[in-house]
């Protein structure tokens, strides 16, 4: 077993829109066409070195998830191959350590995260209590939801990690805000029980635009049982108008604008089907919201809306000091109330059945 201590800074890049912005102004010549185009364009497709400096950092040793093998299914439509890695129970001691800081009135995070990998079996290693599925958000990869994956595989929990389509090294030239990851997610599913690995109650922990897929997942697919929603955007418009104030506010509005006007026909579906409220209204189910307090891309009261939407047993936590970049990593705001609500669907002294192979 190996001890990995933090030391490497790995930047986050995970807003939606930041590199779509740069670009805009580098390359655009004012089409709303283009513009929706670098709106839906793979992020994993951008430079690194027209994104702005993050305003959050995760410190750990990016090479402890060689620990877990790579693993790639296809997906379609449209074709994608698509990267997930699998994190069995086990006691990987995570500790968190959390430094914050001001830099020119904006808040600073830097996360330092440890862990022992491979970690010591646990109660639950060889008979994990369901698996729970790590969506991401925009722009970064699944080692930014390593650090949950680790806390909840010690909870017993299968953990799956994966690059969503268009990001990491997952491939895939466009994204779509959800109405096509949706299928991604089922054949994820599809993937894992072929593999003997996908184990019930299926549950769902996504951040952000990873968020926003596992709302869109379970009124889609019948097996995701729970969903935990870390800062949702409740309008795809908005959320990207709020990046441009919040990162970019000297690029003019209006090109911004008629890219959003565009992106719906661009991707094929209704402006309304973009938008989480949408989705919640049609299928409403009991989701845990978690917003923070300074978030100025999905903002508290956006949040809400989602909230109000949802069906009764919903819960809204408010994180105090939390930004939309850092609410993820509060995990002693965050870790016992997703812990609980993941309890509720496979309590601690429940008895747990053994899935054999299918024959």
């Amino acid at each position: 077993m190996v001890q990995y201590a933090a030391f490497m800074r790995l930047k986050l890049f995970k807003i939606t829109g930041v590199l779509l912005l740069a670009a805009v102004v580098l390359c655009s010549a004012g089409c709303g066409s283009f513009i929706a185009r670098r709106i839906a364009q793979a992020p994993n497709s951008y430079p690194d070195w027209i994104a702005p400096d993050a305003r959050v950092s995760l410190d750990f040793n990016s090479g402890f998830l060689t620990n877990f093998p790579a693993h790639y299914f296809n997906a379609s439509p449209p074709e994608a191959r698509l990267r997930y890695r699998v994190i069995e129970p086990a006691d990987y001691n995570l500790q968190v350590i959390t430094s914050n800081w001001m830099e020119d009135n904006e808040p600073q995070f830097t996360f330092t995260f440890t862990a022992v990998t491979p970690g010591p079996t646990n109660q639950w290693t060889a008979h994990p209590r369901g698996t729970v599925i790590l969506l991401h958000g925009w722009g970064v990869a699944q080692f930014s939801m390593a650090p949950w994956a680790l806390r909840l595989a010690q909870e017993g929990w299968r953990c799956v990690l994966i690059d969503l389509r268009g990001h990491g090294k997952s491939t895939g030239k466009r994204i779509f805000f959800g109405v096509q990851e949706v299928n991604d997610f089922s054949q994820l599913l599809d993937e894992l029980d072929h593999q003997h690995l996908l184990i019930t109650p299926v549950m769902a922990v996504g951040e952000s635009y990873g968020a926003v897929i596992a709302i869109r997942a379970q009124s889609a697919d019948a097996r995701l049982r729970a969903v935990v929603a870390i800062n949702p955007y409740a309008s795809l418009s908005n959320a990207i108008i709020n990046i441009r104030r919040d990162y970019a506010p000297w690029v003019p509005a209006f090109l911004v604008r008629s890219g959003i006007k565009k992106l719906p026909k661009l991707l094929g579906v209704p402006a309304a089907d973009l938008d989480t409220t949408t989705i919640i209204a049609r299928h409403p189910f009991p989701i845990l919201f978690f917003a923070g307090e300074n978030d100025k891309v999905s903002p508290p009261d956006e949040v809400r809306k989602l909230r109000s939407l949802a069906a009764p047993g919903s819960e809204f936590i408010l994180v105090p000091g939390a930004t939309h970049e850092s609410l993820t990593y509060f995990f002693k705001d965050l870790a016992p109330p997703i812990i609980a609500w993941l309890d509720n669907e496979a309590p601690l002294g429940a008895v747990i059945p053994v899935e054999h192979p299918h024959p």
